[in-house]
């Protein structure tokens, strides 16, 4: 299989992902992007996704931007185009189109109902995605302590969660010397 048809396969996955994703996109599909890209496909490493993820994190502009550099480690250019669009466009439709709907239907119980439903499936799915990437990027217990601590923290106080990156990021630099 050469890098183009590897990019179209990604493509059609991350275009029915990306139909999950609406309202909260990185939590849902990190995971299952992950699990395909690496376990599955072996088209790169848990390191690489786990860079890419956090790059994408860290830069200004949409959580879903992941997605394209995993396109670009896959296929380039063309790759990263690709797999940007086949995130964004089905999603964008779908709101949009439920977003008219939803005007229509404001009060209604199902759509109060379903907003209730879809919370406590998100924490999970947050919960999921913390795991793999702890999983990933983890390397032993002092690490795994380090996360904890820093999801206590976060959950806990109103402490900026800046500010823990910036101790993890001095303990991995301390932990490497």
């Amino acid at each position: 299989m050469n890098q183009e048809s590897h990019v179209l396969e990604l493509c059609g996955h991350l275009a029915l992902l990306s139909l999950m994703a609406v309202g909260g996109g990185v939590i849902m599909i990190a995971p299952e992007i992950q699990n395909y890209v690496v376990n599955g496909k072996h088209w790169m490493l848990n390191e690489q996704f786990a860079a890419a993820y956090a790059i994408a994190q860290a830069a200004p502009g949409p959580n879903l931007l992941f997605v394209s550099l995993i396109g670009w480690l896959v296929a380039g250019w063309f790759g990263a185009i690709a797999t940007t669009l086949s995130i964004i466009l089905p999603s964008t439709l779908l709101t949009l189109a439920l977003i008219k709907v939803r005007t229509r239907q404001a009060g209604n119980a199902l759509t109060k109902a379903l907003q209730q439903a879809f919370s406590p499936i998100s924490v999970g799915l947050l919960a999921a995605t913390a795991l793999i990437f702890a999983r990933a990027s983890n390397t032993d217990w002092r690490a795994d302590l380090l996360t904890l601590l820093s999801a206590l923290i976060v959950l806990k106080t109103r402490l900026n969660p800046v500010l823990l990156i910036a101790v993890g990021a001095v303990a991995g630099i301390v932990h490497t010397i």
